[in-house]
């Protein structure tokens, strides 16, 4: 097994974090520092990140939170703030985040050690669903609903074609529904701020087929073997 997926796969970070915590020298197979991601882990071998010990994980996790405004996506911060990882510290060891929202964005945020779920449902060739709704102010137009469509320049590259839709407008302002393939950051803000809109709120309510559903605000819950199967994902037991 490769050193970055045997590394996603004990929980220690996604396969993408993993070559970056190798590259910067942290990781170490039998005492020896490893700079190289390719690097092939052999049963019996002993590999550390920052001088501790990491093993398998016997029971992989898989849980979706409730995300409340005001925590940052992050495993630790440096600066001591609010992290979503407050909120799930007892729902395992080890867990970190697949994929991430804003700090002032609420909604579905999934956790999980299994770094081969992390990359299923994160890489862009998946082109996995995230719905958001979005309280605005104004409304849309069809011009608005082509540009979404369209795609927006962002970091060089267009967006891939995404869905915007009305769902209620009052005293000048809407809430909208919004689906987009991709995570770049703070795309669904950015793509709005396009239209000339000023997002109020943001709610991320659906990931593929995982459902936030009435999961109070700041609890968390396992996922069922039911909503994991629906996104195509084969879980491999050790």
């Amino acid at each position: 097994m490769r050193l970055q997926k045997y590394m996603a796969s004990c929980g220690v970070a996604s396969r993408r974090k993993s070559e970056e915590l190798i590259s910067q020298g942290r990781v170490t197979v039998n005492d020896t520092v490893i700079m190289e991601p390719g690097t092939k882990v052999s049963p019996g071998d002993v590999v550390a990140v920052d001088g501790k010990v990491i093993r398998l994980q016997q029971n992989k996790i898989y849980i979706m939170l409730n995300k409340p405004a005001g925590y940052i996506t992050t495993v630790s911060d440096d600066r001591n703030r609010k992290t979503v990882m407050d909120l799930v510290k007892d729902a395992g060891e080890r867990l970190y985040p697949v994929g991430r929202l804003d700090k002032d964005t609420q909604g579905l945020l999934l956790f999980t050690n299994d770094g081969d779920f992390h990359l299923h449902m994160t890489h862009p060739s998946n082109e996995v669903d995230k719905e958001y709704v979005a309280s605005i102010d104004g409304r849309i137009t069809q011009d608005t609903v082509l540009k979404f469509q369209k795609g927006f320049l962002m970091e060089g590259s267009v967006t891939a074609p995404s869905a915007i839709s009305e769902i209620c407008f009052q005293d000048r302002s809407s809430d909208v529904r919004i689906i987009i393939h991709e995570g770049k950051k703070r795309q669904v803000k950015r793509m709005l701020a396009e239209c000339g809109f000023k997002t109020l709120a943001l709610k991320r309510i659906r990931i593929d087929r995982i459902v936030l559903g009435d999961l109070p605000m700041g609890q968390w819950r396992h996922l069922t073997e039911k909503e994991l199967h629906s996104t195509g994902f084969c879980k491999k037991e050790n």
